[in-house]
């Protein structure tokens, strides 16, 4: 006897385009799921996200305004400052000194330190020089000045008050100025050499007169100068006598 088949009636076999459909289907609901997810991370942290990303904006275009704005500061005084030392040179030092006063007060520390030794230096042109040597020492003494305009404040503070000064304090204090490659060796040396003089240290001042003579990078007048004051010394301070010879008679 037969067999009646088993009805498959409820369950039919699926088919290519259903499995596709299925894929399809699946593929949907995963992505609406990511989107579910994004959006809930946004709700819940894109304030802070959004206000980290402003805020970096913000700082960027802050710094970016700060350098614009301290290079045309920049340029603003220099133009100040030219213009003060053109009044100087015009015997106008009531208006230079007007000028140069925003500067000293407001300016950069380069230009604060400049328009300082030039004000000192135009107190002692006026025979202030009490008021000229308070300006340098204050230079000197401001930490927070370029290293190369206090060394000259202190050099001129010492210069300005030489002849009351101590010789020893003299050379404490521009010993480390009169070594041969600073920017001041020249004349801090001879000031040095000539403390050393009135201590009676011949020697000394006549080979500290020779070195400055024969550095190149000091300014001829000054190494002619020392290059006498040694040889008044007994210290042959030229090399070459002929080459020496040649020079002063070119002069």
């Amino acid at each position: 006897m037969a067999l009646t088949p088993k009805s498959t009636a409820g369950t039919p076999p699926a088919t290519g385009k259903d499995a596709a459909a299925q894929e399809t289907f699946l593929r949907e609901v995963d992505d609406a799921l990511r989107e579910d997810q994004l959006r809930n991370l946004i709700v819940k942290r894109g304030r802070p996200i959004l206000a980290l990303v402003a805020g970096g904006l913000v700082g960027l275009a802050g710094w970016l305004w700060y350098i614009d704005h301290k290079r045309s500061v920049s340029d603003t005084q220099g133009e100040t400052f030219v213009t003060a030392l053109d009044q100087l040179q015009a015997n106008r030092n009531e208006t230079a000194k007007q000028t140069m006063a925003p500067l000293a007060k407001d300016g950069n520390p380069g230009y604060r330190a400049a328009v300082q030794i030039t004000q000192a230096g135009i107190a002692q042109q006026l025979g202030k020089e009490a008021d000229a040597a308070k300006t340098y020492a204050a230079v000197a003494a401001d930490a927070s000045l370029p290293g190369p305009y206090r060394d000259l404040a202190t050099l001129r503070e010492v210069a300005t008050n030489f002849d009351k000064l101590p010789p020893q304090t003299v050379i404490d204090r521009l010993k480390p100025l009169a070594v041969p490659g600073k920017p001041w060796f020249g004349s801090a040396g001879e000031l040095v050499a000539q403390a050393y003089l009135k201590q009676g240290k011949t020697e000394a001042a006549g080979a500290l007169l020779a070195s400055i003579s024969k550095d190149t990078s000091v300014p001829d007048t000054l190494r002619r100068r020392t290059r006498q004051l040694a040889g008044q010394l007994g210290i042959d301070a030229v090399d070459n006598v002929a080459a020496a010879v040649r020079a002063e008679a070119g002069k």
